[in-house]
């Protein structure tokens, strides 16, 4: 382990009493020199191995510079914090040390007590900024959630993207608030108990400014990717791509006081090295929360179902503290019924919905039918807090060629349910902006790429992706200005009806999430029967010195009939999201006697504990 990496930042430019200690990885190159853009000077910089440096008074934050490759090739430095002019101007100097912090009392939350809420900087608010957030860090206290996950900003092309198509995975993107400005919000966040999840790319870089090759062999054809070769962590020139990353990592961490970050796609990461770039990213993480004495979390996605990712180090894992659990929103969705097309069509309803309640993965170590192929391996004894689960996400609604939330797809009742699966589940609970009031705009895709042949190799792509749905709807053009504009969420509709109940109930949910048993996400506790004919699931939950709580879901379109739990105290309703106060046609006895029927309205939750 390199103990210089986690004390600060080494590559690109950094400052140190009233000078710049500029490093650049350029392996292949013959020279290389600093041009400081406002004064027109140009500095060599000396060649010590595989890296190219040196230290100057002349570059100050603020400063706007580049790098010359071999007397010819100007390009903006690969490890850039600021991209003033878009990822194809030049790179600016920022001093992160500069910021004044108010955190130093700041403990992040236990993991287990995550309670997350995705969003997306640019359509969050009409300001579409760090500031736009901030300003609206009341309202999640308001809400009940205390961790806020933000989608990329590592600098991309123009002002509208999701976030995937970074190229400059140190610049923060400048038309957010760059920086500062994400320092700022993150710091506010701490004071108001919040804690800030950072969504980050390592399995691939963008397509447009994407100026890495010209500096060295950041990528490799021994593996392929969707977007092409594979990010090199494992072929030759690996060790300086893999510091690259390490170093990222620890910057979030360290100059940015994020809490968790959450790791895109890594099963599109490939590394056949003996020690795997994710179990590095882990043991460096460990030793700098040794150092601090703070805490911070790895997160990720993955579609492969495979326990390694989240097995401890001392098990051989990689050592990530927990994983987007996709199979669970799939079994929902097809339960409260979505399509069974795509890859819908491998989860079979309430069956699958109960499996993934006792098992997270639906597949794990069963045959897959649309993969053709044993899929997962069985999640054991692994905690429910390594789980995150929700209803919908960015994915799951941008993906889909209208981008309709379920808000646009299932009826109200169905969506107070929903929520209600997801809130009262062994695992970490994840909104999606917008969700909690039933937003009515889209979440659509949208690029603002600046060429032209990308642009059409988008638009094309797209409607390829859906041309098999035979519709005379187009797909909404993603280059287009206004597929953005759609997409922001319509912040008055929380003063309109039924919007505001919906969140009210939301409101009630987190707060049960939090103040009930429901809060410890322990999977030993967990019993589930359900009956696919008449389409209902008890879930029993129980933690050791706490009351046990029985949540009866109906996902019928007419009421059922539940039988509650033998139990010798009767049983009291904790939740009815049939209830009249929640737009409902009928609440449910405040008191049940235990092993007695109850009806449960045709698409609802109710929920009582026994305590």
């Amino acid at each position: 382990m390199n103990e210089s990496l986690i004390s600060q930042r080494t590559l690109g430019v950094t400052f140190t009493n009233d000078s710049a200690v500029v490093r650049v990885w350029a392996p292949l190159a013959e020279a290389v020199s600093l041009r400081i853009c406002h004064q027109d000077l140009v500095i060599p910089l000396q060649n010590d191995g595989a890296y190219w440096q040196t230290t100057t008074s002349q570059l100050k934050p603020g400063d706007t510079y580049t790098f010359i490759l071999n007397n010819t090739t100007e390009r903006p430095d690969p490890a850039s914090l600021s991209q003033p002019e878009s990822v194809h101007g030049p790179s600016q100097a920022v001093d992160t040390a500069q910021f004044v912090w108010t955190d130093s009392t700041w403990n992040n939350l236990p993991l287990e007590s995550y309670l997350l809420y995705e969003l997306h900087t640019g359509t969050f608010t009409p300001e579409g900024t760090f500031a736009g957030i901030e300003a609206k860090l009341d309202y999640f206290v308001e809400l009940g959630i205390n961790a806020i996950e933000i989608m990329p900003v590592a600098q991309f092309p123009g002002t509208r993207n999701w976030g995937y198509d970074g190229v400059c995975p140190y610049a923060v993107q400048n038309s957010y608030g760059g920086a500062a400005g994400l320092q700022r919000l993150v710091d506010a966040c701490h004071r108001k108990g919040l804690a800030v999840v950072l969504d980050v790319v390592y399995n691939h870089m963008g397509p447009e400014g994407n100026y890495f090759a010209d500096y060295g062999p950041y990528f490799t054809n021994k593996h392929r990717t969707p977007w092409g070769d594979a990010l090199n962590f494992d072929d030759n020139y690996s060790d300086s791509v893999r510091r690259y990353f390490l170093e990222n990592v620890l910057m979030w961490f360290r100059d940015f006081h994020i809490d968790a970050l959450r790791l895109d796609a890594v099963h599109a990461i490939h590394d056949e090295s003996e020690l795997h770039i994710l179990r590095e990213i882990k043991q460096y993480v460990d030793q700098f929360m040794q150092e601090t004495g703070r805490q911070y979390y790895l997160i990720i996605e993955s579609d492969q179902n495979e326990t390694r990712f989240i097995q401890p180090i001392a098990s051989d894992g990689y050592g990530m503290d927990a994983q987007w659990n996709d199979e669970f929103h799939h079994a929902l969705r097809v339960t409260a019924g979505g399509e069974r097309s795509g890859y819908y069509a491998d989860y079979d309803g309430i069956r699958h919905l109960a499996k993934s309640y006792r098992d997270a993965y639906v597949y794990d170590g069963t045959y897959m039918p649309r993969r053709a192929k044993i899929v997962g391996k069985p999640t054991g004894s692994h905690p429910g807090q390594q789980f995150v689960v929700f209803s919908q996400n960015h994915d799951q609604i941008g993906n889909r060629m209208l981008g309709e939330r379920p808000s646009q797809l299932v009826s109200f009742s169905m969506q107070k349910l929903m929520a209600g699966a997801v809130m009262s589940s062994p695992y970490l609970p994840m909104l999606f902006m917008g969700e909690e009031w039933g937003e009515l705009n889209p979440f659509l895709y949208f690029v603002s790429h600046s060429d032209p042949e990308l642009i059409e190799a988008v638009r094309q792509g797209r409607k390829k992706e859906f041309a098999a749905f035979q519709t005379s709807v187009e797909a909404p053009d993603p280059q287009a200005a206004q597929t953005f504009e759609r997409s922001r969420l319509r912040w008055e509709r929380l003063t309109q009806e039924p919007h505001q109940t919906l969140f009210r109930y939301y409101q009630t949910l987190l707060s049960l999430r939090k103040k009930s048993p429901l809060r410890h996400p322990n999977r030993e506790s967990v019993a589930v029967v359900m009956d696919d004919a008449r389409q209902t699931l008890t879930l029993i939950r129980h933690h050791p010195n706490d009351a046990p709580i029985v949540c009866l879901m109906n996902f019928s379109s007419k009421p059922e009939s539940f039988r509650v739990p033998i139990s010798i105290k009767p049983w009291q309703k904790l939740l009815d999201s049939a209830d009249p106060q929640w737009l409902g046609p009928l609440a449910a006895p405040m008191e049940v006697a235990g092993d007695a029927p109850v009806i449960v309205q045709a698409e609802s939750i109710l929920i009582y504990t026994n305590g």
